[in-house]
């Protein structure tokens, strides 16, 4: 039996001694093989290149760190959620209007009023998004209230209400996904033993031909080395416990001045807008009509330089003192974001909008209404056609009188913000960035000190500040695209920029930190303030669903008392009977609350499932790492 094998073994793989009938089948083999492993290495390469921006950031992390990096990375994910809110939005919402609605000019909420037509094409106004721009499928105002549309019967309202509210879930389960998933991929336990012995022998890819790859690649080993230098000092450091927490304390005390005197100074501008508003915009200049929104992107830029000076006297871990920083920017753009929205209220207050209890709404509304039938009867020679059978008369929707659209007003406000909070992004980079590093590098030579390593020096690419920002543009969106459904849209084409500009800003303008440091295996620090700013920008839009009669005059729910009742009329005209029982069944309060009980009691077993499960991991590891030291 032995020499059968030994014979059967001969015969399989004589091929590989170069004779016997198996040579020429075993070199066809051997070369489909490497052609084979070949076309794998190609195709993870191909599709590493399909990645988005992947070699910009992989430049970008060999030379300023994972930190760094990881901003880059969470810029990548915000463009690809934005990238799916504007295609629901696009595809749902404006694209149908625009082919099977009824056209520009057709309705007054379609057409710019006369006394607005000479200035309506005027750059200022446009950039105001005023104009034509606020007759457009830009904004709320402008959808009709008719059920079905086109030849495809396709149901406006009903599309609208479902993009809105789909849009927010979709996010809270994208960034609850992502969480999930990030938490899944940290592992924990303390993977630095033998950690420079690891980096010094097994870094270098012996694979890589291009000399620009290896530069990046030594350049990552680099940064990597400083990196986990950073680490194991922060690990042995020893330091004076009192003294520490006294200029902690301190450094806390004026965090909270700085959050405080920002909040007045919104508080003092908002009431200075509202006198302008009683007032009359048209007799004051630029600044006073855009006031609030500059002092908002004014103290976005400066606060946290100023929390970045206050943080160095605390002597925190590097990745620590970035959490404290991006939780005091957090709460310095959370501040400003709610006062605008009360400054927001306020107005709509001023202009006898929807803040008014709604008893008083509805006397608005009546008075309104009984002035357009004041203005009808004058058509007839002063006759009101109460039973008049007489044809209509045809007049201009230019010069028919309209009432007051509050949606279209906030979204006005919310695209003015994003865009002005866009610019003043783009300006601090060319004059904050570019600029000074052009007057350090030509300047350096004939200066009375060095320029580099003193003042004003070369700038380090803020992150706290960046991500702060992106979450807080973000929130934005989220609050906004209801009343404007561009904002999506304004959002993607401010990402896209935002990627080149900055990876090009980085790359030439800035210079890596003193302490460059290793980013956490997990973005959930990141997640965890997004989702946390998800959901206090859903409130407003969620109240104003909920709570808020829409204007009567303009929107896709104009004639409604409230806005989710185009879910009851659908259910009423297109469902069978049945179905609207079973959903009102569903929808019964009595039923939603145990389902929401049940659901938070399967997190709290799953989370502390997840937890024990952690830690009989870490201790499987320590259980490995004593037995690997007892036999070393």
């Amino acid at each position: 039996s032995f020499s059968r094998e030994a014979q059967l073994f001969v015969e399989k793989f004589e091929g590989a001694l170069g004779k016997g009938k198996g040579k020429k089948f075993y070199a066809f083999k051997v070369m489909m093989t490497k052609k084979w492993m070949k076309f794998q290495r190609d195709f993870e390469n191909f599709k590493t290149a399909c990645i988005p921006w992947e070699m910009k950031i992989k430049e970008i992390e060999s030379h300023f760190g994972s930190s760094v990096a990881s901003y880059f990375i969470f810029l990548r994910w915000m463009y690809g959620i934005n990238m799916i809110l504007f295609g629901l939005t696009c595809g749902l919402v404006m694209v149908p209007e625009a082919l099977m609605g009824k056209p520009y000019g057709s309705l007054p909420r379609k057409t710019v009023p006369r006394a607005e037509e000479a200035t309506a094409m005027n750059f200022a106004t446009l950039w105001d998004f005023s104009g034509f721009a606020q007759y457009s499928v830009l904004f709320y105002g402008y959808y009709n209230n008719q059920r079905t549309i086109g030849w495809l019967k396709f149901r406006m309202p009903l599309s609208y209400f479902l993009v809105g509210v789909g849009t927010i879930g979709y996010s809270f389960m994208i960034v609850i996904r992502t969480m999930a998933r990030n938490a899944n991929d940290d592992g924990g336990g303390d993977d630095t033993s033998f950690n420079f012995s690891w980096k010094m022998f097994t870094s270098w890819d012996y694979l890589i031909g291009n000399p620009e790859t290896a530069d990046n690649k030594f350049a990552s080993i680099t940064t990597s080395f400083k990196e986990a230098i950073v680490e194991e000092q922060e690990s042995r450091k020893e330091e004076n416990i009192h003294l520490t927490r006294f200029l902690r304390v301190l450094a806390n005390f004026l965090a909270l001045c700085t959050l405080a005197g920002s909040g007045y100074l919104i508080f003092f501008v908002v009431r200075r807008s509202q006198k302008f508003a009683l007032e009359g915009l048209e007799n004051y200049g630029w600044w006073e009509r855009n006031e609030v929104n500059m002092v908002m992107s004014l103290l976005g830029m400066f606060c946290p330089t100023l929390f970045d000076v206050i943080s160095s006297l605390e002597n925190y871990h590097p990745r620590i003192a970035l959490r404290w920083q991006l939780g005091r920017i957090f709460a310095l753009f959370l501040g400003n974001l709610y006062t605008f929205i009360i400054a927001l209220m306020d107005e709509i207050n001023l202009k006898a909008s929807y803040l008014l209890p709604f008893t008083i709404l509805l006397e608005e509304e009546k008075i309104v209404k009984y002035n357009m039938t004041i203005w009808e009867a004058s058509l007839y020679n002063g006759t009101i056609p109460e039973n008049s059978t007489a044809p209509p008369i045809q007049v201009d929707p230019a010069d028919v009188p309209r009432g007051p659209c509050w949606e279209t007003m906030v979204g006005q406000e919310f695209v003015r913000l994003t865009v002005s909070d866009t610019m003043t992004t783009y300006v601090t980079i060319l004059i904050g960035d570019f600029l000074r590093a052009v007057f350090v590098r030509f300047f350096n030579y004939c200066w009375c000190w060095d320029l580099e390593y003193g003042f004003p020096s070369y700038s380090e690419f803020d992150i706290s500040g960046n991500v702060l920002g992106l979450i807080f543009n973000q929130g934005m969106i989220w609050m906004g695209s209801f009343y404007a459904p561009c904002l999506p849209a304004i959002n993607v084409f401010r990402l896209h920029t935002s990627m080149y500009l900055q990876c090009w800003a980085v790359m030439c303008c800035n210079v890596p930190q003193e302490r460059v440091f290793k980013a956490s295996r997990s973005n959930n620090f990141y997640m965890a303030m997004l989702l946390f700013i998800l959901f206090l920008s859903t409130l407003p839009a969620v109240y104003t669903i909920v709570s808020i009669p829409p204007s009567f005059d303009c929107g896709p729910f104009s004639g409604k008392t409230r806005m989710f009742e185009v879910i009851s009329e659908t259910l009423e005209h297109d469902f069978p009977s049945w179905f609207g029982k079973v959903f009102g069944y569903a929808s019964n309060p009595g039923l939603i609350l145990p389902f929401i009980l049940l659901m938070v009691l399967s997190i709290y077993y799953l989370n502390a499932t997840s937890k024990s499960y952690k830690e009989a991991n870490l201790e499987l590891k320590k259980k490995l790492q004593s037995v690997r030291n007892r036999q070393l």
